[in-house]
């Protein structure tokens, strides 16, 4: 197709004649004697435009004259929307004239995913026996057929024991079948239809009415690109404000005429940038759920790659959700997750598992309605049959839906995503039920569970015989064992693993070296320098709470154990240096203990002889080589009716502090410091906030009579007499 342009300046009638005519250049010339096809033949001869040759005819000189420039553009022919010969009669297939969807020129490049490594092995192998008989003539079928079924059987043991971030892996398979794919394998007619009608058509959002058994019905998916230009085509599927209303406006006409609804789910998420949020990104997404609810159709959803947030939850308000093997359904990527929880994007693997984003998960939680099965080795190994398994899901699901009535099925649908969030119907929501909104550590034990755990196993450790106890070994076995696994976990998600395996590999390579003897320069830089980045990141505040508590918890355990060590040793020692008689000194020491704990009178000859046996027995211990530094002093029991007394004066107290803390409103300062010891702030401020609470108490409390009733069950309480304890043995240099 040819265009020509013209160019007029001014025209008119020439002087003293009623004839129009052309002035080219500075000749004019009769318009009878102009014809099209001389124009067109001299501009053809140069494109860019030139100066017309002269005709020949008559010359009539005027002074209005008739510019005319003409230039001739090659035209470019569209392909679309409407081709030129357009089949009325059409009856299979899609419009393929309406789509920008076309057959690759190239087959897509295989791609190996890092866990299928393994399987690449084999394929080698079978390949080269291949060449080889093809090259020798032999017979290896024996030999083939063997890696064959070894293949197979591999295949199938690393399929059926995926985790979740292999799933997510495969579900982002570059080669994996977009909706596009799936909606002509399944689809006798297809045409695909275009704009938000606001002016814009997002190439991320598909939509168009589609016949499976000839039954129509309105199809809207997210499409992804088969190779680098097609996804920056399609933004990744990624849509835009204009995506969704787009989506929005097909529903609305699906609804109006009555056509079941089938949306294909496979995107990362919505497109989040600065643009789609000044055009409203939330508030289409928003619309789109509301309006959904509200559709009088059936809606049937397939999750076919992974769905990503609410840019997959805008078109997923579905009666039916189906998700394919290895689809993914998540609020948050993994990476993302990891990246907020654990400060990197390498403890995805972790957040996918706690995530629960795979099918399985999904279908065992009741979100979604079943999982449509996928070949060995994902929906790229066999697409058709994928699809295929697709198309049965959704025609026993529109068949089970439209039998119901309008009413019914806007309560099925309403009632699907009620029953996701626990909600029963029957039963009511007390509107005063106090919900805590703050994520639950599952590695963070309560403070006070904390120490109750390191008084028992304290307790245990001072209170065996002997040098261990196997109860309390195990414990502390299984303890230290804990804190390795977590201590992995943090050099994982700190991105230190790497580093650590790398050094593991220099230190292998090096030369026997002695156990007990320092590494090299280079070998311990390298080392102290990861140590001290996994303490930079371990000091964080509110980081690894639960590796800190168990660290903590192992380091009270290796003290506790070190003392009961050195306490027995000790002992044993005494033991081999103390006589009989002096034996027998603390024999009567002891019967004396139990004596005035018993309430039992005192006796003169008694205490004369305590006394005596208390400076033998530091004369034994001094020639032990034992400094004694003091005397600890140890009370009675007190008779059951002063207990009661100190139980009540303890109540009075407590009713006192509480009330002086509601008068004054320091309860909510307590709050405060119980919100902060959550969050794990630091020590120095928690100990400020505890003294300014205890000042505010003190000032407040009018503790004069309480002092008074303090001081007369002290008096009450005070023995007459004081005895020496068994033995207080110090750490460091085994002092009595």
């Amino acid at each position: 197709m040819t265009t020509l342009s013209l160019i007029a300046g001014n025209c008119g009638r020439g002087r003293g004649s009623d004839a129009r005519s052309f002035e080219f250049g500075s000749h004019m010339y009769f318009g009878k004697e102009f014809f099209a096809s001389d124009l067109l033949r001299s501009s053809l001869n140069r494109v860019n435009g030139v100066w017309l040759k002269d005709l020949e005819g008559y010359r009539i000189r005027s002074r209005n004259r008739f510019r005319v420039i003409a230039k001739v553009k090659k035209g470019k022919k569209h392909d679309y929307p409407w081709p030129d010969d357009i089949d009325p009669n059409i009856s299979s297939g899609h419009l393929t004239y309406l789509s920008y969807f076309k057959p690759l020129a190239e087959k897509p490049k295989p791609v190996t995913l890092a866990f299928e490594k393994p399987l690449i092995d084999l394929e080698k192998k079978i390949i080269e026996v291949r060449r080889m008989a093809d090259e020798t003539g032999l017979d290896f079928s024996d030999q083939i057929s063997s890696l064959e079924n070894k293949y197979q059987q591999a295949l199938k043991d690393l399929y059926t024991h995926l985790t979740p971030i292999q799933r997510l892996n495969i579900a982002r398979h570059p080669n994996r079948p977009t909706v596009l794919d799936h909606i002509i394998n399944i689809t006798e007619k297809w045409v695909e239809l275009h704009g938000d009608r606001a002016g814009y058509d997002d190439p991320a959002i598909v939509t168009g009415i589609g016949s499976i058994d000839g039954k129509s019905y309105m199809f809207i998916g997210h499409q992804k690109g088969r190779n680098t230009k097609e996804n920056i085509a399609r933004n990744f599927a990624m849509p835009t404000p204009h995506g969704y209303r787009k989506a929005l406006r097909m529903m609305k006409y699906a609804d109006h005429h009555g056509f079941p609804i089938v949306t294909f789910i496979d995107t990362p998420g919505a497109f989040a940038d600065l643009k789609s949020e000044e055009l409203g990104q939330g508030e289409a997404i928003a619309h789109n759920l509301r309006t959904m609810f509200g559709l009088k159709v059936p809606i049937v959803s397939v999750v076919t790659g992974e769905g990503g947030s609410g840019g997959a939850l805008a078109i997923g308000c579905a009666n039916k959700l189906f998700m394919l093997e290895n689809s993914a359904f998540y609020v948050a990527s993994p990476e993302a997750c990891a990246a907020i929880l654990w400060k990197s994007s390498q403890a995805a693997p972790k957040a996918a598992e706690k995530l629960r984003i795979t099918a399985q998960e999904h279908y065992r939680l009741r979100i979604a309605d079943g999982i449509i099965p996928e070949p060995l080795g994902g929906a790229h190994a066999d697409p058709i049959w994928t699809s295929q398994q697709i198309k049965i899901a959704i025609t026993q699901a529109m068949q089970e839906l439209t039998k119901m009535s309008t009413e019914e099925l806007l309560h099925h649908r309403m009632l699907k995503f009620r029953s996701i969030g626990g909600f029963q119907e029957g039963n009511p929501v007390d509107p005063e039920r106090k919900r805590n909104m703050k994520p639950s550590d599952i590695n963070t034990p309560k403070s006070d569970d904390l120490e109750s755990e390191l008084e028992t196993l304290k307790k245990k450790i001072l209170e065996a015989k002997g040098q261990a106890d196997p109860i309390t070994s195990q414990a502390i076995e299984e303890l230290k064992q804990d804190v390795d696994e977590e201590i992995t976990n943090a050099f994982i998600s700190m991105g230190l693993q790497e580093k650590l395996e790398s050094l593991k590999l220099e230190l292998s390579k090096a030369p026997n070296h002695p156990p007990n003897q320092p590494l090299n320069g280079a070998l311990k830089e390298k080392a102290d320098k990861i140590m001290q980045e996994f303490k930079h990141n371990l000091l964080q505040p509110g980081a690894y709470l639960g590796l800190k508590h168990k660290l903590q918890k192992l380091n009270m355990v290796g003290r506790l154990t070190q003392l009961k060590e050195r306490s027995e040793k000790l002992k044993m020692e005494i033991n081999q240096k103390v006589s009989a008689e002096v034996k027998a000194k603390i024999e009567l020491l002891k019967n004396a203990q139990e004596k005035l704990s018993k309430g039992d009178p005192f006796d003169k000859n008694l205490v004369e002889e305590v006394e005596s046996a208390k400076k033998e027995l530091k004369e034994v211990l001094k020639s032990a080589n034992l400094e004694i530094v003091g005397m600890a002093k140890r009370k009675t029991a007190p008779p059951p009716d002063l207990e009661e007394q100190v139980a009540k004066v303890n109540k009075e107290i407590g009713k006192e502090i509480e009330r002086v803390i509601n008068v004054t409103g320091l309860g909510r300062k307590i709050d405060e410091l119980k919100e902060e010891i959550a969050k794990g702030s630091s020590a120095g401020k928690i100990e400020k906030m505890e003294a300014e609470i205890k000042e505010g108490i003190v000032a407040a409390l009018d503790s004069t009579a309480l002092k008074e009733k303090v001081n007369n069950l002290g008096a009450e309480l005070a023995s007459p007499a004081e005895t020496i304890t068994e033995g207080k043995i110090a750490a460091d240099n085994g002092r009595w």
